[in-house]
């Protein structure tokens, strides 16, 4: 492979900020989905970072994503904000339901959002850190076309159904793990097929239902649940709080109604904030803080974002490196 292309975390905002601009979204638009990328890759979290924007890019130039949108508030209920996102991209509609929810979890003790007609190419970390900075509990719930199979089955039927939950610490940097229902994200298989590697055992299925290394047929076959069963479940629990719960799509219909020029596909969020010193004694961020400790005392063990953190502290330093391939596609003349 040739020399990986090293960018400062200002020059990816740079170069993300540049494409979506060019390639017909609006300031806003474009702001708010640079910033979910930087983000990704301050944490090495590549299959979510610059790898994305000529996905973004292709639906915007499509005319699958509206570049222009603007998000609207609707206030539903006292513990209940939606935000249509009018068919613009997932980060600018959750920045603008972020303030409501806040306030109503505070109010309420606990409130949920639901984020509609938007287009989620993302990780799930940063809209659950947003809350968990504020000091309140956080989970949140999306769903995408059709990528993976039902436990028992062949033919993709769920999305990759991801599912994040924060914790806020008093003094210490939140826990919070952001894991798809499925085996693997699916940027990790096409990250893979672009590297030329094989992926590992259990993650898909080729179109006649066996098992595959080759993430060339994954991709035209189907990922496979985590754990099975287990896996299985909690993606058709995804599918109902994101879809069905909010009025949104189930990921069999977003592919039924998507362009397949390499974006996103619509559909639906949801998300829970809960005030901790709302609930029980008061004593709920102390208390959690023992479990943690008996968790480390085992050796061997980190408690969930502990790997993220210890990105940021190098990428904020050292920067970040990228395949010069990606590179090259990024290069607007």
């Amino acid at each position: 492979m040739s020399e990986m292309v090293k960018l400062t975390l200002e020059e990816v905002h740079q170069i993300a900020t540049a494409n979506l601009l060019a390639s017909g979204a609006s300031a806003d638009q474009a702001r708010a989905v640079a910033d979910i990328v930087t983000a990704a890759e301050r944490d090495e979290c590549k299959s979510h970072g610059l790898f994305r924007i000529p996905g973004f890019c292709a639906s915007l130039k499509s005319g699958k994503v509206t570049g222009s949108a603007e998000p609207v508030i609707n206030d539903l209920a006292p513990a209940v904000v939606h935000v249509d996102a009018a068919n613009g991209f997932a980060p600018l509609a959750l920045e603008a339901g972020a303030v409501p929810l806040i306030e109503k979890a505070r109010s309420q003790g606990i409130a949920a959002l639901a984020v509609t007609n938007s287009y989620h190419f993302s990780a799930l970390w940063p809209e659950v850190e947003r809350l968990t900075n504020e000091g309140l509990v956080a989970f949140a719930f999306v769903s995408a076309k059709s990528f993976v199979a039902p436990a028992g089955g062949t033919k993709p039927l769920f999305g990759t159904n991801p599912m994040a939950f924060g914790w806020p610490r008093s003094i210490l940097p939140a826990v919070i793990f952001d894991q798809a229902s499925s085996a693997s994200a699916r940027g990790e298989i096409q990250i893979h097929e672009r590297d030329g590697l094989s992926i590992p055992d259990g993650w898909a299925i080729d179109d006649q239902g066996q098992p595959t290394n080759d993430p060339s047929r994954a991709l035209t076959g189907a990922q496979l649940p985590f754990g099975g069963y287990k896996g299985s479940a909690i993606a058709m629990m995804v599918e109902l709080l994101a879809g069905a719960l909010i009025g949104d799509v189930f990921s069999f219909e977003a592919s039924e109604k998507d362009q397949p020029d390499g974006g996103p596909s619509s559909g639906g969020e949801f998300m829970i904030a809960i005030d901790p010193e709302r609930c029980g004694n008061g004593n709920a961020l102390a208390h959690a803080e023992s479990l943690f400790e008996q968790i480390l005392i085992q050796e061997g063990t980190r408690l969930p974002s502990e790997r993220r953190y210890r990105a940021r502290q190098h990428t904020a330093e050292a920067g970040i490196e990228i395949v010069p391939s990606l590179y090259a596609e990024l290069q607007i003349a």
